[in-house]
């Protein structure tokens, strides 16, 4: 890829530090380790090398998606990489998948989307918070180069969202998503998926309980997704100390088709699951 005139690049430095640049011809990027100029990237390209006025090396590339989302500005915290990846598996994103979203954050799960469904999915995307939005939208520009035609984006409760499309994949990062599921529902296909991101276990079982309720959906799947890389030298090959571990819990079910229950399954409950204790629980939270 050519790097010239406005290209985003990611420069790293031997000690491992990465910085991003946004090229401008004739201008000088200043480090720890003294300036580096921006023609002389240019003209390294990408997969080069180019040295700081002090000497210090940086290999020079186009940032990846995961480089990129992960040190973009933020409105709202980001859903991670390795989540996003789990949320394309689970939810059977494609090209051409129709998706609706809702809680864009910082529009990190968009650009996942887009760039999974291609130019002949659609998206759209509910934020409550204009100012969410606002950010999301300056962070798939910068990313794209565009705003793409294909996603629709609107400031609005998912609880008010309407509308003639039928979505083959719904996913909501929001604090109370089974007030949504009846929404959800009317939205989304027999058959399409709906994926949930939440940050607390007693969030991840109410809606598992709630969409047990219905009998409108198969049984749900929670689940996390832990990252850890390895320090790999020589003999020396070991977990590295640091991980990024636990950043949120997945929900993954998927919409019966009209007037069809889903069949009980054929499976005891553990012991006390259901009992006293539960049922105080469930009349507390049904307070809130």
């Amino acid at each position: 890829m050519n790097i010239s005139e406005g290209s985003m690049v990611t420069i790293t430095d031997q000690k491992a530090r990465s910085h991003s640049v946004v090229i401008e011809n004739g201008k000088q990027f200043f480090t720890n380790h003294g300036s580096i100029s921006h023609d002389e990237i240019v003209s390294a390209g990408e997969g080069g090398v180019v040295a700081s006025s002090n000497g210090m090396l940086y290999t020079i590339f186009t940032p990846s998606l995961q480089d990129f989302v992960v040190g973009m500005p933020r409105g709202a915290a980001v859903i991670y990489p390795k989540d996003a990846a789990q949320i394309i598996e689970l939810g059977d994103l494609r090209a051409g998948s129709k998706v609706l979203e809702a809680g864009v954050g910082s529009g990190s799960l968009s650009l996942h989307i887009l760039r999974t469904i291609g130019d002949s999915g659609i998206l759209t995307s509910c934020e409550i918070r204009e100012e969410f939005l606002k950010v999301a939208k300056k962070n798939v520009t910068k990313y794209l180069g565009n705003l793409p035609e294909n996603w629709e984006t609107q400031l609005i409760d998912i609880a008010d969202f309407r509308s003639d499309t039928v979505y083959d994949c719904i996913v909501l990062d929001l604090l109370n998503p089974w007030d949504m599921i009846e929404n959800v529902h009317k939205h989304l296909r027999p058959g399409g998926h709906f994926v949930c991101y939440l940050a607390t276990t007693t969030q991840m079982s109410r809606l598992v309980e709630k969409l047990k309720e219905t009998s409108n959906w198969t049984d749900p799947i929670g689940s996390e997704t832990l990252y850890r890389e390895w320090h790999m030298q020589g003999l020396s090959v070991r977990p590295q100390h640091r991980m990024n571990g636990h950043t949120g819990f997945l929900v993954h079910t998927r919409r019966m088709a009209d007037g069809v229950k889903v069949p009980p399954r054929r499976q005891k409950p553990a012991k006390g699951a259901y009992g006293a204790d539960y049922e105080a629980s469930k009349s507390a939270t049904s307070s809130d």
